[in-house]
């Protein structure tokens, strides 16, 4: 499966799984203060688990920019939700990150829709697009912008 990470002979796979396991041996996968941590895990996990409306119509794609034709009600509301999200974390904990002043797996998590927001225009409360404009210049987010243009085109 997609992702896994192979640590030996030990394969990992699924991303809440995977950063379980490096949380172990890395404690700042997570924010260190309680209250942080349990929003960062509980975000992270709605990521995972949630926004099927959006992961479908806005493919990830890191090259692409266009505009969409219609933003229906349900692709609405799953950008809504994430600016819920993300203006609570930028808010509630005050940093440059969604849960304090370090980049976590929350913020990983959230890569992807980043990538979607620039492809789509998607639009965002202000206190989101800076969050989304400061990911976009992180080196490993502009390492994964030049991958992606070096992957072989697909044609149909």
């Amino acid at each position: 499966m997609v992702p896994c990470l192979i640590d030996g002979d030990i394969p990992v796979w699924d991303s809440l799984a995977i950063v379980e396991y490096i949380a172990e041996d890395y404690a700042q996968a997570w924010p260190s203060d309680k209250t942080a941590r349990a929003w960062a895990r509980s975000a992270a996990a709605e990521m995972h688990a949630g926004f099927a409306t959006l992961r479908n119509i806005c493919t990830m794609n890191c090259l692409i920019r266009t505009e969409l034709n219609e933003v229906t009600l349900e692709l609405q509301s799953d950008i809504d939700r994430v600016d819920a999200l993300w203006s609570e974390g930028l808010t509630k904990f005050g940093g440059e990150w969604l849960a304090g002043d370090q980049f976590t797996a929350v913020d990983a998590f959230y890569a992807p829709v980043v990538f979607r927001a620039q492809t789509y225009g998607l639009k965002f409360s202000p206190v989101s697009q800076r969050w989304i404009d400061r990911m976009l210049k992180l080196p490993a987010m502009v390492e994964w912008m030049e991958a992606g243009a070096q992957e072989p085109k697909i044609t149909h």
